[in-house]
């Protein structure tokens, strides 16, 4: 079964306006509209946080897609989107063609 919490903010009036709009739009109650929101807002989030995190070369691409729960082609996507530039040099290329030839060599 799983455990949820209550949470509480003061938020302005016009956000509870917004609010109200978007619950008579999607016909949902104020719960399940900010459950939604939130969702949202943390998923944008991480996506934001873990493409920098790899535009600054502090993590992979691929670990950049496990940290912010995504795939790796939809964080490629992401960073491409974003125009962050590829975090692969001469010495990556050196090293994956040494892979792929080691590879190749191991199969004749």
């Amino acid at each position: 079964m799983r455990k949820e919490y209550m949470v509480g903010a003061r938020v302005p009036s016009e956000l509870v306006r917004e609010l109200e709009l978007i619950e008579d739009v999607e016909q949902c109650d104020r719960s399940t509209t900010v459950r939604r929101l939130l969702s949202r807002g943390i998923r944008h989030w991480k996506l934001e946080h873990y493409v920098r995190q790899y535009g600054e070369g502090r993590v992979t691409l691929a670990r950049a897609a496990r940290d912010a729960g995504v795939s790796l082609w939809e964080m490629i996507d992401y960073a491409r989107a974003r125009k962050v530039s590829a975090q692969y040099d001469l010495e990556d290329l050196k090293r994956d063609l040494g892979v792929i030839h080691g590879s190749l060599e191991n199969r004749e």
